[in-house]
């Protein structure tokens, strides 16, 4: 069974990795920004669909590891694959072959830069 509040901290543990704000990381895995707040203060626990998104996000997340601690963060092994081709850069995930339309990077001064094909 699922220890949510080990659960919490080990999402606590990935956004402090990569950075992120619960806001950000929810526009990241597509949920809505209150699931994220609401699930971080305990209210609400993960859904399979959420820990599924954090799968596919985050390559370097061991699903092991997030369910059970079982494992390390991150891990070494990359799932995502990225691919070039002759004019253009894309970022094509395994399963469902996406093209990548921006990348926004965020400073910790609060200012961000985005990145957009041309």
């Amino acid at each position: 069974m699922l220890d949510t509040t080990s659960f919490i901290l080990r999402l606590k543990t990935i956004l402090a990795h990569k950075e992120l704000s619960s806001a950000a990381f929810a526009d990241l895995i597509d949920v809505q920004r209150s699931s994220i707040s609401h699930l971080l203060n305990g209210r609400n626990k993960p859904s399979l669909e959420f820990i599924m998104k954090i799968n596919e996000a985050f390559s370097e997340v061991d699903l092991q590891w997030l369910l059970y601690d079982e494992g390390d963060f991150p891990k070494s092994e990359n799932k995502n694959q990225i691919h070039s081709s002759n004019n253009k850069n894309q970022f094509e995930h395994n399963s469902n072959h996406k093209t990548l339309e921006r990348i926004v990077m965020f400073y910790t001064d609060g200012t961000f830069k985005t990145y957009t094909e041309k």
